[in-house]
């Protein structure tokens, strides 16, 4: 069974409104999608965790999205909320999921809409079916393949869910010794290699590491002693 992780570019005449508010302004890192009901349905029920802030500013484009039915919104200690919504998804969105669930293959949460517009996703299925996929997505739509192998969710799903920066945060402190024994490396060694302001830097860093520490919990099973 194999795995293909794609980043995808659309045009923005057929990007969904909430990624390109992601876009537009500052504070809001990506958007992902982690679960979902039907993603064939005419009316879809997701679930999102949003990293950015402030809530506000989304909450008024929500109100605005055309195909936003209902909403609800929790936010959460470290400057990103949940975000629950049913709403219309767009043609384009249609025949992308139609593409690749067409071919076979099943696309594992989370989905992310980055503030650089690309959307990265990773497909699972037999190895045959994804170029069928990536020669079927609609008009508008680019595809980048990123990486083709076996798959393993353990080796997926802990760093699924970094943004670029925080990644690129983990990166360096690992290059300048930051997690080493005895440490070398300090926040920031981090900021320099980054071009950003040490608060900024230790930020990324704080995120990235709450993610990965949640992952971890998850994924290892509870004691029966």
């Amino acid at each position: 069974m194999k795995y293909v992780s794609l980043s995808l570019w659309m045009e923005p005449e057929i990007r969904h409104p909430m990624h390109q508010f992601v876009m537009d302004h500052d504070g809001y890192e990506a958007s992902y999608l982690l679960r979902w009901n039907d993603m064939g349905a005419a009316v879809q029920t997701l679930l999102f965790h949003v990293d950015g802030w402030p809530v506000e500013p989304y909450r008024a484009a929500l109100k605005h999205a055309p195909r936003v039915q209902e909403y609800a919104i929790s936010p959460c200690p470290d400057d990103s909320f949940y975000l629950y919504v049913r709403g219309r998804p767009t043609d384009a969105d249609t025949d992308l999921i139609n593409a690749f669930t067409q071919a076979g293959l099943v696309i594992v949460s989370p989905v992310a809409y980055r503030a650089d517009g690309t959307t990265e996703l990773t497909l699972v299925g037999p190895g045959g079916t994804v170029q069928q996929a990536v020669e079927t997505v609609p008009d508008g739509v680019s595809v980048d393949v990123r990486e083709v192998g076996e798959y393993d969710s353990r080796r997926l799903d802990t760093g699924a869910a970094l943004t670029d920066r925080q990644f690129e945060a983990v990166a360096a402190a690992v290059d300048c010794g930051y997690y080493g024994n005895p440490r070398e490396g300090s926040v920031d060694d981090i900021a320099d290699e980054l071009g950003c302001a040490p608060g900024t830097a230790a930020e990324h860093l704080r995120k990235a590491e709450a993610h990965v520490m949640a992952d971890i919990l998850e994924q290892r099973p509870e004691s029966t002693a």
